[in-house]
């Protein structure tokens, strides 16, 4: 490593004091991470950086820093809910698909208010954040971490720079305070997150772990983890025994059909003879269960009864109790049981409530899920001064009619800020009152409209008005025309 004697990046750091050992704030920790030539460490090296280091022939202390470690339960969503329950798995098709379709633009903020979105080369990153992927190849895998984790981490690395996912169960959060003397956690007031280890191949596959700074890394967290300060939850922990109750539901159909399609018979014969009891029961399940011998007549010898136990699918309804637990788990998901094409969303689909469901997803999730998005990656680029990152939803079919909607909104206030101007209103008032929907910001330019004039009276064409906020031809105060 070699040593810098000035930190050129932060403004205000100063020069490494030599001559003392002294604590590094955040952010200078920071930087220095982002001055290492091999960011990989060791699992000692990592156990160690989070509480001391040595630089520039110096022992520097970190101070007092904490993990906040992503739940475990990783593996088990992604196996046994996303890869195992089709309404689940449908669900985050969903999200994903649509989630994927917008694109990253800037946007001006004019004072506060939003502004036109345009693009520039700083956006390359995001367009071809790694080689053969686009945008859509982010957003989706951003959203399918984020709904079985809860998290998702995105690393700019690289030169040129690159984007990669960091599978969020093999991430720690550093979190730490510039305080030195301070025993801090999460859940202090003063707590910042510090940086990002990763663990590849998760924290005991041997591997050595990367150390990554804030500035490198994007957390893209939309349901926040009560129990944490700083990491997500993930929308199917809550939805966990409705998962388990659908599988049971699915298993337990599968095994009706694998018994033709009957109800479970009990075949009652007396015998004392327990050898004969057996072989007799062997021949009888292979004659009569299974699929294969649905429907074969059933022959008994004299003595045997036979009767059935249990209900049939018609009488257990598999329809509406599966269906309602396909409900809950969208409701879970926030995403209209219509939109996914579930049972009980499609018994009451019609037009006008797939519209009325299309415009709940896209406003309730969809656009909040966009902006949560933007916050998360506007640090890995570099905004233009007075922009903020933000998308393009201009062509996404899902939403054409929102676009209609738009343009009717956009029609309303064109006409609302003609009629204030002609009313004497000064045109940036009009739009500024229009826009923000306050009319306490109009200011009256100081002349009359024309329909405010006598009967009979016509004002000066080249002159309306006489300076004092009157019409030419109207008498002043004083009697005389002016």
């Amino acid at each position: 490593m070699t040593a810098r004697r000035q930190y050129e990046d932060i403004p205000g750091s100063g020069r490494i004091v030599t001559t003392s050992t002294r604590t590094l704030s955040a952010s200078e920790r920071s930087l220095e991470l982002r001055e290492r030539s091999d960011p990989i460490l060791s699992m000692d090296e990592v156990a160690q950086l989070l509480t001391s280091f040595q630089y520039g022939g110096l022992r520097y202390t970190l101070p007092g820093a904490r993990q906040e470690e992503i739940g475990a339960n990783y593996s088990g969503f992604a196996s046994h809910a996303f890869g195992a329950c089709v309404p689940v798995f449908a669900c985050i098709a969903v999200r994903m698909s649509l989630f994927s379709e917008a694109r990253f633009q800037w946007r001006n903020l004019r004072s506060g208010h939003p502004g036109k979105i345009f693009g520039t080369n700083e956006l390359e990153v995001l367009e071809r954040p790694w080689p053969g992927a686009t945008t859509g190849d982010l957003l989706s895998r951003m959203e399918l971490h984020n709904c079985i984790g809860g998290n998702a981490f995105v690393a700019r690395t690289g030169s040129p720079p690159r984007l990669a996912l960091l599978r969020p169960d093999w991430v720690d959060i550093i979190v730490g305070s510039d305080d030195p003397t301070a025993d801090v956690g999460s859940w202090d007031p003063e707590a910042i997150v510090m940086g990002y280890v990763y663990y590849p191949g998760g924290r005991y596959s041997g591997r050595e772990a990367r150390i990554y700074t804030p500035l490198e890394v994007a957390h893209y967290a939309p349901l926040p983890d009560p129990m944490a300060q700083f990491r997500g939850m993930s929308w199917l922990q809550p939805v966990v025994r409705e998962i388990m109750a659908d599988k049971a539901t699915t298993e337990h159909k599968l095994r009706y059909f694998e018994q033709g399609a009957t109800k479970n018979l009990l075949v009652k014969f007396n015998t004392d003879d327990l050898e004969k009891f057996r072989s007799w029961t062997d021949e009888f399940r292979e004659q009569h269960e299974g699929s294969r011998n649905a429907y074969k007549t059933l022959f008994l010898a004299m003595g045997m009864d036979v009767d059935t136990i249990g209900d049939n699918m018609e009488q257990i309804d598999f329809k509406k109790t599966q269906g309602a637990g396909e409900t809950r788990i969208a409701a879970a998901a926030e995403v209209p049981p219509i939109i996914v094409g579930l049972s009980e969303g499609l018994e009451s689909a019609t037009y006008s409530n797939y519209g009325q469901a299309r415009r709940r997803f896209a406003d309730g999730t969809l656009r909040h899920l966009w902006r949560n998005a933007c916050g998360s990656l506007e640090h890995l680029v570099a905004p233009p001064g007075g922009t903020q990152l933000w998308y393009d939803e201009a062509d996404i079919p899902f939403l054409a009619e929102d676009a209609k909607d738009a343009a009717q909104v956009l029609v309303a206030q064109s006409t609302a800020i003609k009629t204030l101007v002609e009313a004497g209103y000064t045109v940036d008032s009009s739009r500024d009152a229009v826009v923000s929907g306050d009319l306490s910001t109009l200011q009256h330019s100081g002349l009359i409209s024309v329909q405010l004039q006598k009967p009979g009276e016509k004002p000066t064409p080249d002159n309306k008005s006489n300076g004092a906020g009157q019409p030419a031809n109207v008498p002043s105060p004083g009697g005389q025309a002016a």
